[in-house]
């Protein structure tokens, strides 16, 4: 597989920059976020693989670090994308170990962004240190250009790259985007994400009275806005768990590998005895994969800590719904919008403000850079048969490259599985799916390269 040499470098790595509590947008973490942007940099100046690096304050006040290669005798351009930011580490006592101290148990590396997405970075660079050996074993060859891409906001939207994006795209011209930013359907099953979803945020505001009353002398028929506002987010489900919304399809089916259940309520750790949503007749990947959803992220009252005899005036709650590919994330705002307006009870005051809209992203299978890919992923896992998923998730800058660079292939894969809880406390990574995929992304380098080589003569 991987020298022991090549592990601990990747170890050292990976545990310097999870050492960095990397949250995009919290003033107080902002030394953090320069930390990892910086120590990219530092990586890229000191790869085998020579790169012209630059560091780009983009508009939202994130660094997207970009390192390049141009490319030698009509060779093809490969840009490898991955992101240096987090999400919060949340509770540090639902940690069993530090989150920003790499840390090794039952032979997995647990840390806040060890899966998504620094395991990715790391394994990236691994990649190239495998590209730089062989081309020096080879040096009349000539080298495939090479694009790093490391993003500083997309935890937070990646507001930032896009507009990078759209102001210089000279900088992401590339004939194959590698995204690695997802992960394998189980820990030893090659994997591409063949779907992302789109999606949007939503604030809901209810409000029933002018101020706060008392209970005593109000209470049971005075309208509260608590109950207003949960019997209004109450019609997005039906008796089955189902989403619902007004004029929209909800119903659809995931055409691909379907997620086994019992696999499912272990990986979202579902409590004993709790059911999942639909019923026999549903599969969780249709619910994930290929149909609208809207969950409540978010929830504002006076909390329990606070709590008085008294009516509440006004409830509101954050909503994220994510729409799959191919379907338009604004239009199914607005009805989702429309919706709930409609069935807000007994006339209380509601607002909903619709923000951070993206679409979703499918990929095309078919194209021979990524059936090349595919045939280096499936080597890496010793033959095993890759599989394609959906992704629950967004990445909008997916969509923003495929609308820049249509004739690019893009793939997506990475490091994640189920057990490594991304987002969660303990999240962690399988040191072998790092150099799994490392090997996989090298493969494909060489064998992209050298096809293009032939085809060149």
């Amino acid at each position: 597989m991987i020298s022991t040499d090549s592990r601990t470098t990747i170890f050292n790595q990976l545990s310097q920059l999870v050492a960095f509590n990397s949250v995009h947008g919290d003033p107080a973490l902002a030394d953090q976020a320069a930390g990892a942007a910086q120590w990219v940099v530092t990586a890229l100046e000191e790869s085998p693989i020579e790169f012209e690096v630059s560091s780009h304050l983009t508009v939202d006040g994130s660094r997207a670090i970009i390192g390049y290669r141009a490319p030698e005798a009509n060779q093809p351009t490969v840009l490898l994308y991955c992101h240096h930011d987090v999400v919060p580490a949340g509770e540090l006592s639902a940690w069993e170990s530090d989150p920003f101290t790499l840390t090794e148990r039952n032979g997995r590396w647990y840390g806040r962004g060890t899966a998504d997405c620094k395991g990715n970075l790391v394994m990236h660079l691994e990649a190239l240190r495998q590209l730089a050996t062989a081309e020096a074993a080879d040096p009349t060859a000539p080298k495939i250009g090479l694009i790093f891409l490391a993003e500083g906001s997309e935890e937070m939207g990646g507001e930032g790259l896009d507009q990078l994006l759209a102001d210089k795209p000279e900088l992401f011209r590339s004939d194959v985007i590698l995204i690695a930013d997802s992960g394998n359907a189980a820990v030893g099953i090659p994997t591409l994400t063949t779907s992302l979803r789109g999606g949007a945020q939503l604030t809901v505001t209810v409000r029933t009275l002018d101020a706060a009353v008392h209970s005593g002398m109000f209470g049971g028929a005075a309208p509260d806005a608590v109950f207003a506002l949960m019997r209004t987010l109450d019609s997005l489900r039906d008796e089955k768990g189902r989403t619902v919304i007004d004029g929209v399809d909800t119903t659809t089916r995931w055409e691909g590998r379907p997620y086994d259940p019992e696999n499912f309520r272990t990986d979202s750790t579902t409590l004993p005895g709790v059911e999942l949503a639909g019923d026999e007749s549903d599969n969780p990947a249709d619910f994930i994969w290929a149909r609208p959803a809207v969950t409540v992220t978010g929830f504002t009252s006076t909390p329990v800590s606070q709590a008085v005899n008294a009516i509440p005036p006004m409830a509101q709650a954050r909503l994220n719904l994510r729409v799959p590919a191919g379907i338009a994330a604004a239009e199914i705002a607005e009805k989702l919008a429309a919706h709930l307006k409609a069935h807000v009870p007994g006339g209380a005051h509601i607002e909903v403000e619709i923000e951070d809209i993206n679409d979703g992203f499918a990929s095309d299978l078919s194209q021979p850079a990524i059936q090349l890919f595919q045939e280096a992923l499936s080597a890496a896992y010793d033959g095993a048969e890759v599989v394609s998923i959906g992704s629950g998730g967004s990445i909008p800058l997916t969509g923003a490259l495929q609308q820049q660079f249509p004739q690019a292939e893009i793939a997506l894969f990475g490091v994640e599985e189920p057990e490594s809880r991304i987002h969660s406390a303990n999240e962690s990574v399988d040191p072998t799916e790092i150099e799994r995929i490392a090997a996989a992304e090298f493969a494909f380098l060489t064998k992209y390269s050298q096809a293009a080589a032939a085809n060149t003569k």
